[in-house]
């Protein structure tokens, strides 16, 4: 765990790989980190394969490969057939079975509005994840505040688009910025 945590202190921009096409870019990239939004059952384990042999850290979005259930069983067989360094999800249920296996963890949330946001953060205090990723991650207001009712390090993502967005972000408490616009993966 300590892991991510040094290697997003060293380099807080994630590259998140959203489309396939878009891997031999994010092999290239200076992050060192990866938000894997992308692949299927077929093509999963090359993608992870290709970005580790480049000794990225892939953190796979489990919600978004298409061919696997949302479930327990599929967090298992990611984690003992595909070597993942660990899971994305908005499930709770997958958090607590990834958590079981001691994979780590990443919350995403969405906040949309104040339901959202209190739902999240009751979520975050029931789930304990590594970390929690908030979308959009143009909001300093909102990651303090997460920051200050869970305790649990927050990366923003989305609607990350210029060097000010990544700099509110940190300032605001957030250990990394994920995303998937190329030309913040050079700042």
């Amino acid at each position: 765990m300590k892991v991510f945590f040094n290697t997003a202190n060293q380099n807080p921009i994630i590259a998140a790989l959203n489309h396939v096409d878009k891997l031999d870019k994010v092999i290239q990239s200076p992050c060192k980190i990866v938000f894997l939004l992308t692949g299927d059952i077929l093509n999963l384990g090359f993608i992870v394969d290709s970005l580790k042999k480049k000794d990225k850290l892939v953190y796979i979005h489990i919600d978004l490969i298409d061919g696997f259930s949302k479930d327990d069983i599929a967090v298992k067989f990611i984690y003992e057939h595909i070597g993942l360094d660990g899971i994305i999800t908005t499930k709770a249920n997958l958090i607590k079975a990834a958590k079981e296996l001691h994979i780590f963890t990443i919350q995403r949330l969405f906040i949309l509005d104040s339901l959202a946001l209190d739902s999240g953060i009751n979520s975050i205090k029931n789930t304990k994840p590594n970390a929690v990723e908030i979308l959009p991650g143009i909001m300093p207001k909102i990651v303090k505040n997460v920051i200050a009712e869970t305790r649990i390090p927050v990366i923003t993502g989305g609607l990350i688009k210029e060097k000010e967005d990544v700099i509110l972000s940190l300032k605001a408490g957030a250990i990394a910025i994920s995303t998937s616009n190329e030309e913040v993966w050079y700042m």
